[in-house]
């Protein structure tokens, strides 16, 4: 059985969260998916709320607390991520934006990824479409088609029903599709080295 590894970032802020509860739900539709293609799935939960400080004070320093390595390494290594925000003021949080902000360049590129979106009102739906989309996009993600978006209606007894589940079902296959035909990247070796001895001995490693 082949395995991979699944990123779910949740950027909600309170507890409980509807913002994290979809996550959980489409993290749970892509793994159920992988698994009944006979891959072993890993889930590395990233809940951004209990990061906040540190990836501010990344902003502003330039370096990352062990626990924010930690998670960033966790998205970087993945094989899909599952990218979950509250909407405010049409477009994602700050919490949110920051934290794909201090991400290593280039982490996401070609990597698959499902974005999904939560807010109080319908209204706000298209905030997928013109904001968290285009900024995968600049990342260079492979963004699959189906984005979900839930409102307050669409869930009933804290469990998403109807169309919200439509939505994950067929987002989470989407992801688990993308996630199955990537090939299984080998770890970075820590030891290598990223400049010649040639340009070493030359000094032209140095900006």
């Amino acid at each position: 059985m082949s395995r991979r590894t699944l990123a779910v970032v949740s950027a909600g802020l309170s507890q409980p969260s509807s913002t994290r509860l979809l996550a959980d739900q489409l993290a749970a539709a892509t793994r159920d998916e992988l698994t009944r293609a006979g891959v072993e799935v890993e889930l590395r939960l990233v809940d951004l709320r209990e990061h906040a400080h540190d990836v501010v004070n990344n902003l502003l320093t330039g370096f990352p607390s062990p626990a924010l390595r930690q998670a960033l390494d966790a998205v970087a290594g993945a094989d899909g991520v599952v990218a979950v925000t509250p909407i405010f003021n049409g477009s994602y949080n700050g919490l949110f934006k920051s934290f794909f902000d201090v991400l290593d360049s280039g982490a996401l590129v070609d990597r698959p990824v499902l974005i999904a979106a939560t807010a109080g009102t319908a209204r706000h739906s298209l905030a997928l479409e013109h904001a968290l989309r285009p900024m995968f996009a600049y990342l260079r993600a492979v963004v699959v088609p189906t984005a979900v978006f839930a409102a307050p209606e669409d869930w009933s007894g804290g469990t998403a029903e109807g169309a919200l589940r439509a939505r994950i079902v067929r987002a989470g296959g989407e992801l688990a599709d993308q996630v199955r035909r990537r090939p299984t990247a080998a770890p970075p070796d820590p030891f290598a080295l990223t400049t010649s001895f040639d340009d070493l001995l030359a000094g032209r490693d140095r900006p």
